[in-house]
C-alpha cells in the first residue's frame, strides 16, 4: 500500500474512477456507488482503526477484550489487509465483513452493510468475484488512514461519485444531489454559529449539512472551547438515507438522519405533536411536486397556516413547513424554483402561491431570494431561486434582491460556479450591498406594489437577456391555470344548483 500524505482531490478521483471502470460491464453507472462506496467507508474505517491501534502501542492487545479503547472495533475477517488477501468466495466474504462491522459498532447499522455482494438476478450473479477481487485491488492502492488524508478529502470524493453518477442519472439525479457550489454559497448564506441546530427535511446525501458543518469549521477550526454544531435531517428514499448517514460519519458530525416522508409524517417533533424547532433550516426539496390538497387541509403540524399550496406545486408547501421548523430567532434558506416567488403575481382573481408569498411578505418575514445561473442542476436546466426567510432580520423593512444569473463558469454539461463568484454573491448577501447589475434593496411596499413578485430579475437586470419562460414553468403554469378553471366550474355549478339553474337530467 502506498502512504499517501499529500493526496489531492485530483488523484482521489482518478483512483475512484479508476475503481468504477473496473466493474463497468454488469452494472449500470448510477449502481458503481452501490458497490464502490460501502468497500471505500470500509477501508477507511479499517485504515483509521489500524491506526489507532498503532497509538495505542502495547496496550493494542487489549482492543479486543475493550472496544470502548476505539472508536469504532473492526473484526478481524473485516480488515482490510484480510479482505485483500481473499481470492475465492468474495461476494459471501464482503457481504459478511460489512455486516460484521455493522453488528460490533451499531451506529453503522444501516450505513455500512446495505449491499449484498453476492446478490443475483435471474439466477446469476450480478458481480462475479473477479469483478470485485479487481475492484479491491485497485482500492488497496492508497490508505486512508488519520494522517492519509483530511476528512473534508474522502467526503469531497465521495461527493464526486455522486456528481460523476448524477451526470448518468439525468433526471432523477437531482432528488439526491445539490451541486456542490449551490451548496456552498447556501452554508454561506446560513452563516452557522456556535452551537446551532440546523435541519434539513429533504437531506438527500447531506450535503446541504456537511456545507454547513464545513463553513464552521472553516470560521472557528476545531476549537473545543467552541459549541459545536448538531445537524437533523429526514430523508424519504432508503438508499440515499444510508449515502447521508455514511457521509455524516465521514466528517464526524453530530448528527441524527431520520428515513421517511416529511410532507406526511414529520420525523423531529416535541411531546406534544408540534414539530421541533431549529436555528437554522436548509434544504433543496424536489421542485413542483405534486401533492394532494387533503395533505395541507388535515395537516396536524399547523404548517399551512399562510395557505393551502396548489396541487400542482408543493414549493410554497414546503417553505411552510421549514419556516414553522424554526424557532424564534431561526433563519432558513431553500432552493426552489424560480416560479414559487413569481407565480400568480399580476393575475386576476386569487392565486394560492401569490397569497401565501403575500404573508409572508406582510409579516416582513422574506430577507433576501436570490436568482442563481441556468444549467447548475442536474435535474433541470431552469435557475433555480435560493429564498431565505428570516424571523430576526438585520434590516427589517427590507428585502435584498440578487440576479447571479451571470455569475457563473461555461462546462460541460453543466455550468458551475467558481469560487471568486461564490464569493461575490456570498459577500453581497452578508454586507448587504446594492451592486450594479447584481443586486437591490427594495421595501416592502415596492414588493406590494408588484402584487409579491419577488423574482430578482423583475428588479435588477443582470445579463440583459430577454427572459424567456422555461419549459418547467409552463408546465406548472399550465397545471395551475387547469386547477383554477376546475374550481371555478365547481363553484359556478353550486351556485346556479342553488338557484335552480343547474343542469337537470
Amino acid at each position: 500500500m502506498t502512504q499517501n500524505r499529500n493526496l489531492d482531490i485530483k488523484t482521489l478521483e482518478t483512483w475512484l474512477w479508476e475503481a468504477a471502470c473496473v466493474i463497468r460491464g454488469p452494472v449500470d453507472a448510477p449502481k458503481f456507488k452501490d458497490y464502490i462506496l460501502p468497500l471505500v467507508f470500509l477501508k477507511r474505517l479499517s485504515d483509521v482503526f489500524e491506526d489507532e491501534l498503532g497509538q495505542l502501542g502495547d496496550n493494542a492487545r487489549f482492543v479486543g477484550k475493550d472496544h470502548s479503547l476505539v472508536r469504532f472495533y473492526i473484526p478481524e475477517t473485516a480488515r482490510w489487509q484480510n479482505v485483500a488477501r481473499q481470492t475465492t468466495n468474495l461476494g459471501e466474504y464482503l457481504t459478511d465483513a460489512v455486516r460484521r462491522v455493522s453488528r460490533e459498532n451499531p451506529r453503522l447499522s444501516g450505513v455500512i452493510d446495505i449491499k449484498d455482494f453476492n446478490e443475483t438476478a435471474s439466477g446469476q450473479r450480478i458481480m462475479a468475484d473477479d469483478r470485485l477481487q479487481a475492484l479491491v485491488q485497485v482500492l488497496s492502492q492508497y490508505r486512508l488512514g488519520l494522517a492519509d488524508v483530511e476528512p473534508d478529502i474522502l467526503g469531497r470524493a465521495y461527493e464526486y461519485l455522486l456528481r460523476k453518477f448524477a451526470e448518468g442519472q439525468g433526471q432523477s439525479a437531482g432528488e439526491f444531489y445539490t451541486p456542490r457550489e449551490v451548496a456552498i454559497l447556501m452554508a454561506r448564506i446560513l452563516d452557522p454559529d456556535p452551537g446551532d441546530e440546523i435541519y434539513d427535511p429533504a437531506c438527500g446525501s447531506g450535503g446541504l449539512l456537511v456545507k454547513s458543518f464545513l463553513r464552521f469549521r472553516e470560521k472557528y477550526g476545531n476549537d473545543a472551547n467552541v459549541a459545536p454544531l448538531r445537524f437533523y435531517g429526514q430523508e424519504i428514499n432508503p438508499t440515499t438515507f444510508a449515502m447521508s448517514r455514511m457521509n455524516a460519519f465521514i466528517y464526524d458530525m453530530e448528527a441524527e438522519i431520520a428515513i421517511g416522508d416529511t410532507m406526511n409524517r414529520p420525523a423531529f417533533t416535541g411531546s406534544d405533536g408540534s414539530l421541533r424547532r431549529f436555528d437554522k433550516v436548509t434544504a433543496n426539496p424536489m421542485w413542483n411536486q405534486n401533492f394532494a390538497i387533503t395533505l395541507y387541509e388535515h395537516d396536524t403540524y399547523g404548517r399551512f397556516s399562510n395557505g393551502i399550496p396548489p396541487a400542482s406545486s408543493a414549493d410554497c408547501g414546503w417553505a411552510q413547513h421549514m419556516f414553522t421548523s424554526l424557532n424564534d430567532g431561526g433563519k432558513m434558506a431553500m432552493v426552489i424554483d424560480t416560479g414559487a416567488v413569481s407565480r400568480g403575481s399580476g393575475n386576476q382573481g386569487a392565486n394560492r402561491e401569490r397569497d401565501i408569498r403575500k404573508v409572508f411578505v406582510e409579516r416582513d418575514r422574506v430577507e433576501a431570494v436570490l436568482l442563481l445561473p441556468e444549467n447548475l442542476f442536474y435535474n433541470t436546466t431552469a435557475p433555480g431561486i435560493i429564498m431565505v426567510l428570516n424571523k430576526m432580520k438585520r434590516h427589517p423593512g427590507e428585502i435584498l434582491l440578487i440576479n447571479a444569473s451571470s455569475e457563473f463558469l461555461k462546462g460541460r454539461p453543466k455550468n458551475y460556479l467558481s469560487e471568486d463568484n461564490i464569493k461575490r454573491v456570498a459577500d453581497v448577501y452578508l454586507g448587504w450591498q446594492e451592486t450594479q447589475g447584481l443586486s437591490r434593496v427594495i421595501k416592502l411596499d415596492e414588493a406590494v406594489r408588484n402584487d409579491y413578485n419577488l423574482s430578482p430579475s423583475r428588479y435588477v437586470s443582470g445579463n440583459h437577456k430577454e427572459e424567456v419562460l422555461p419549459l418547467d414553468e409552463a408546465v406548472v403554469l399550465l397545471a395551475e391555470a387547469e386547477e383554477e378553471r376546475q374550481t371555478v366550474d365547481r363553484e359556478l355549478k353550486d351556485i346556479l344548483s342553488k338557484l335552480g339553474l343547474g343542469k337537470t337530467e
